[in-house]
């Protein structure tokens, strides 16, 4: 286990580095402007990027645990700087639908293989010390973001939107060479095969990932819950743009709200455990960070002022996102090692899942109706936090 441990803080440094998205401070006006896409058009792109992320999920955890976390780590991340390659060599909508692809793809090789590789490096896997370690992981993936936001609004008015997005691929590439130093979990920790022996086919895997995930029931309510708050919570990157340029808010403030949203995540992650208890429970704080985006979104569908919309954007995105992370200790408390990252990657496939159906609703009425749709989102958020609330025994292991 010892050797395993520089494992944790280069986790968190690709983290940091794969999500430098320089492309988050400008994303509407990018597909917008540069790709020619309406807005409507962008939400239907991000639906059929989320498809093909639910598509690989579960295959590729099986990857994961059938050839090793470090390698779907190290080719997501490369898979990742080509696919931003594709999406700036040229505005069509065909060069953007195979990038899109590839992204999925990135996101896919990464989504629960990362998060299990952290999980088995970890020297103690106490349930509260384990959530510290992914609301670490995340915040590194916010500063990430924080730093990428930045640098984007900078790049956006001297580069412009092409340089911008495509700027995004250094740092991705780097995250690949970074992933090549990473220690692999011996084979019998994370496959279930005996110490040195080989690894289980990957159908194998694959089948027994998919029952262990049907057989818990905990597992499933877990995943309704943080699945549709999450995937209605996550309509907010796309829409906070066009809502800030209707209440009369320049595209250089685009970048500063996206750093105030990650930084308030990552004060959040860094608190939950304060926040935990001043509401008295787990369950408590996951019902607060769901209720309250809802009530932000409902907002949003009322508010005009810049102080006003800014203001309720950051509460949505802030508690609707950073609830997420809270999920994992409990998600990886009831998944054995050697399904580890095909289970996570069933969770996150329904997550995506959600974020689909919610991208293509949207779509059909964002155009028409921007604040209309807000209301709609926010009301069914404050319906699924009721509908779906976990309980404590669900949370515990």
């Amino acid at each position: 286990m010892s050797d395993l441990r520089g494992n944790v803080r280069k986790l968190y440094a690709i983290r940091f580095l794969y999500w430098f998205h320089t492309a988050s401070a400008v994303l509407v006006p990018f597909f917008r402007d540069w790709g020619g896409i309406p807005l409507g058009g962008i939400f239907l792109l991000n639906a059929w990027f989320m498809a093909w992320a639910f598509a690989l999920e579960v295959p590729t955890g099986a990857v994961a645990d059938r050839f090793g976390h470090k390698a779907s780590v190290c080719l997501g991340c490369g898979v990742g700087a080509l696919g931003v390659a594709l999406y700036t060599s040229t505005p069509h909508l065909a060069a953007f639908l195979a990038a899109e692809v590839l992204l999925a793809l990135s996101m896919a090789l990464n989504s629960g293989a990362d998060e299990a590789l952290l999980y088995e490096s970890l020297e103690d896997r106490d349930p509260v010390r384990a959530r510290r370690a992914f609301a670490r992981a995340e915040s590194w993936k916010l500063a990430g973001i924080v730093g990428g936001a930045l640098l984007g609004s900078v790049l956006a008015s001297r580069a412009g939107l092409r340089a911008t997005f495509a700027f995004q691929g250094l740092p991705m590439a780097a995250a690949a060479l970074l992933a090549l130093s990473l220690r692999e979990p011996p084979a019998g920790a994370a496959s279930g095969a005996g110490p040195g022996g080989p690894r289980p086919r990957y159908a194998d895997v694959l089948r027994e990932g998919l029952r262990h995930f049907a057989r818990e029931p905990a597992l499933r309510v877990l995943t309704l819950d943080m699945g549709s708050v999450g995937a209605l919570a996550w309509l907010v990157i796309w829409l906070y743009q066009p809502l800030l340029e209707r209440a009369g808010v320049p595209i250089g403030g685009f970048g500063p709200v996206h750093t105030a949203a990650a930084l308030g995540q990552i004060a959040v992650l860094a608190g939950a455990d304060r926040l935990q208890a001043a509401l008295g429970s787990q369950r408590a704080l996951l019902f607060a960070t769901a209720l309250l985006p809802g009530a932000a979104f409902v907002g949003l569908g009322f508010a005009r002022s810049p102080a006003l919309v800014i203001g309720l954007v950051l509460l949505a995105w802030i508690l609707g996102l950073a609830r997420i992370p809270l999920f994992s200790a409990a998600l990886n408390q009831r998944i054995p090692s050697e399904q580890r990252a095909t289970v996570l990657s069933v969770v996150a496939g329904l997550r995506r899942l959600g974020i689909v159906a919610a991208n293509g609703a949207t779509s059909l009425f964002v155009g028409h109706a921007l604040h209309g749709t807000a209301l709609a989102i926010g009301l069914a958020i404050l319906a699924f936090a009721v509908a779906f609330r976990v309980r404590e025994e669900h949370l515990e292991g």
